[in-house]
């Protein structure tokens, strides 16, 4: 239970800017690129900074680095507070870092203390993750607007489930748990960069995280531009998020039972084109409808994409690898989204053209998708240069592969 607890904290703090996003833009005079590389920022932080996890949970255990995320988390809620727009940018990169690490930290958790629940726990995760966002979007302004906040404080008021976070998981620290990082050397995975089952994993990864966060920065603004309140708009993007919840969990399930997982990322494309297509042709008229498609399409996806890479490896040790590989490339990827929808309205002051952009960008998703999803394991490099005897490994190779380690400390 501390676990998920942790985890609905992974995203409110990112969604609750965007139903705020045209208030923010008229208090702090920022352009639509401007407020796009507000929302790319937290995204461009989880691919960058994804490998400092490893040396997080070596260094202070995997036990404390939830509670190191959850701090550094609210230190960057906190400083949202302060009155300038560095301060906001400041706040936000911070809040940034620690889901970037808390990303990468919580489904090695779940390797290490459920290995035979595996699939169940990560739909859960996944509901976790959508909770937290159907929360921020649909309640953010409606307690602004109940308590008379500025959009500041609003903001602020996510610290409160972090905080909550803090007192569920401070109890683990007095349990008895190895740490994940081995006793002994570590074989660290060869090849893994040059394998094309890699790279599509990790662009599929990218392209369905590209989708969603695009869609979750500049939805709000869109239902608003065609007349909708921010309340409403608001309470939309949260019923995506809660039906993201239900399909998230059914994604992981469906693709463990099937030995191909291609035809599950054709369904989330066409689930998600149905949705945005819908918003061109009548934004608000059907907007009810077009977010129970889209918030179907981005559960599946989402939820796929984690499955894939503990699909796709033969082991934990590269699960782990993959891991790493994915979310660094899969969130550079993604965090370019809101900043070129945003600049694409600023160039044509138009939400239809912007929104199709985003609906042809599916097309590599589902190409990606559908070419992770063969029955097939990555390590065919390693497996190639196992004859030529043992090698040297960097200790950031090494520190990449412990992350996956069982608690006993085997593989």
């Amino acid at each position: 239970m501390a676990l998920i607890v942790v985890a609905l904290n992974l995203r409110p703090a990112i969604v609750a800017m965007s139903p705020l996003l045209d208030e923010v833009r008229s208090a702090t005079g920022l352009t639509s690129t401007a407020a796009g590389l507000l929302t790319t920022l937290p995204v461009l932080c989880f691919g960058l900074f994804a490998p400092v996890a490893p040396r997080l949970a070596r260094k202070a255990g995997m036990e404390a680095s939830p509670l190191v995320v959850l701090v550094v988390l609210l230190a960057g809620v906190g400083l949202r507070l302060a009155g300038s727009v560095t301060a906001l940018f400041a706040g936000t990169f911070l809040v940034g870092v620690a889901i970037a690490m808390g990303n990468v930290l919580l489904p090695g958790i779940i390797k290490r203390d459920f290995p035979h629940k595996a699939g169940l726990m990560t739909g859960l995760y996944s509901m976790a993750l959508f909770g937290g966002a159907a929360l921020a979007a649909g309640l953010t302004v409606p307690v602004q607007h109940a308590a008379s906040l500025g959009w500041r404080p609003a903001l602020a008021l996510w610290g409160v489930l972090a905080v909550i976070a803090v007192l569920c998981w401070a109890p683990q620290l007095s349990t008895e748990h190895r740490d994940m990082a081995p006793s002994h050397p570590v074989r660290a995975v060869r090849g893994l960069w040059r394998e094309p089952l890699a790279w599509y994993v990790a662009l599929f990864m990218g392209f369905q995280s590209l989708n969603y966060y695009t869609a979750t920065a500049w939805l709000p603004a869109i239902f608003t531009a065609h007349g909708m309140s921010a309340g409403q708009a608001g309470w939309m993007l949260s019923l995506s998020s809660i039906l993201g919840i239900v399909s998230s969990l059914a994604g992981p399930v469906l693709a463990g039972r099937t030995r191909s997982q291609g035809w599950l990322a054709v369904v989330a494309a066409v689930l998600c084109c149905a949705g945005l297509a819908g918003m061109m042709a009548a934004p608000v008229t059907g907007a009810w409808v077009w977010m129970v498609l889209l918030g179907l399409g981005q559960g599946v996806a989402i939820s796929v994409s984690l499955a894939l890479i503990v699909l796709r490896a033969p082991d934990a040790r590269h699960a782990a690898q993959l891991s790493s590989m994915a979310q660094c490339v899969g969130y550079l990827l993604a965090a370019l989204g809101p900043l070129v929808l945003g600049a694409v309205h600023d160039a044509t002051h138009d939400w239809t053209t912007a929104l199709t952009v985003l609906a042809a960008l599916l097309v590599p998703q589902t190409l990606f998708g559908v070419l992770a999803g063969r029955d097939r394991y990555v390590g065919r490099h390693e497996r190639q240069a196992a004859a030529q005897g043992p090698v040297r490994h960097t200790d950031a190779e090494v520190e990449w592969a412990s992350i996956g380690a069982d608690a006993d400390g085997t593989r």
